[in-house]
């Protein structure tokens, strides 16, 4: 048997003679066996971490270009919802603006009818310029008419009659200047065709025609005949209209009846009667203030001018 590598001769010998060769030989096999396992299983380990590792990189690679699609999707998927909500916020406005578009023109529509139907009830001769200018046929009588009380008449033996819608407007002028101490009466009201023509005629035997033209109409052209017009008259003056414009009673109306309005038909200087200081005509507040504000006067507008106050004639 050869002698073990590294050992001296003696020892050799003297492990024989002990008999621990065979052991000691069985203790370096086992010991070299477990060696060379020990390497090939740390080389074979080493080799599945190696593929480990490869396939984890591969894997890791993977994930990771999975990772960035994915993220490249949700920033594609998070822009198209971006997108959906703008067409959504920006077809809700459109909608709303169809919408409100759609309500606009339903309130347009709705208040050219509610105009239409308010001026269909409206009569239109009512602010039309007589005096002159147009003309009243025989059979104009105004649609409705009230008593005008007695307490608000010069004198209960002319009972006076006047427009339904201008009453409650020369009710409170009447009050209006009482409750100021200003002395303020109906001496005429409204006057039929028949009526003012019968006063016509009287003037003209009275005065003669000529005189009379210049302070009475003739049939047809009174704005008596409206019902809208009435004749103012105060104490102090014997019954007679004459002197009028002196009282206080006229400075009121001057500075006050527009308030109700009413407005001057006859002015100093107009170019249809003399100056009548007591004829008072109602055309509606609106374009009696309107008529104030710009030193005007009812004769100096154009008729479709004055047309344009007709809707508001009785507000």
């Amino acid at each position: 048997m050869l002698q073990l590598k590294g050992m001296r001769t003696e020892d050799f010998k003297e492990l024989r003679s002990n008999n621990l060769f065979v052991p000691a030989v069985i203790g370096v096999v086992v010991l070299g066996g477990l060696l060379v396992f020990g390497y090939v299983r740390f080389a074979s380990l080493s080799s599945q971490v190696e593929q480990l590792e490869g396939e984890l990189a591969s894997t890791t690679a993977l994930l990771s270009e999975e990772t960035g699609l994915l993220t490249r999707n949700l920033a594609l998927t998070n822009q198209k919802i971006v997108d959906i909500s703008k067409a959504v916020m920006i077809g809700d406005q459109a909608i709303q603006a169809l919408i409100g578009g759609f309500e606009e023109k339903v309130g347009e529509i709705s208040g050219t009818v509610d105009t239409l139907n308010k001026l269909s009830k409206t009569d239109p001769e009512l602010l039309q310029k007589y005096s002159k200018v147009f003309f009243l046929n025989e059979h104009y009588v105004p649609e409705r008419l009230d008593v005008i009380p007695s307490e608000y008449l010069y004198s209960d033996n002319s009972p006076g009659q006047i427009h339904t819608q201008v009453w409650p407007h020369l009710k409170a002028l009447l009050d209006a200047a009482k409750a100021e101490g200003v002395a303020i009466y109906i001496e005429s009201a409204y006057r039929s065709f028949a009526e003012q023509k019968s006063l016509k005629s009287s003037y003209r035997i009275t005065y003669g025609a000529g005189t009379a033209n210049q302070f009475s109409a003739d049939q047809g052209y009174s704005e008596h005949q409206l019902g809208t017009t009435v004749d103012f008259i105060t104490t102090g003056l014997g019954g007679q209209v004459e002197g009028f414009e002196k009282t206080s009673s006229y400075q009121w109306l001057s500075n006050n009846a527009h308030t109700y309005g009413f407005v001057l038909s006859y002015y100093q200087g107009n170019a249809y009667y003399v100056f009548e200081p007591w004829h008072w005509r109602y055309v509606g507040v609106k374009l009696a203030t309107f008529l104030r504000d710009q030193n005007k006067h009812f004769y100096d507008l154009e008729q479709r001018e004055i047309d344009e106050y007709l809707i508001s004639l009785f507000d």
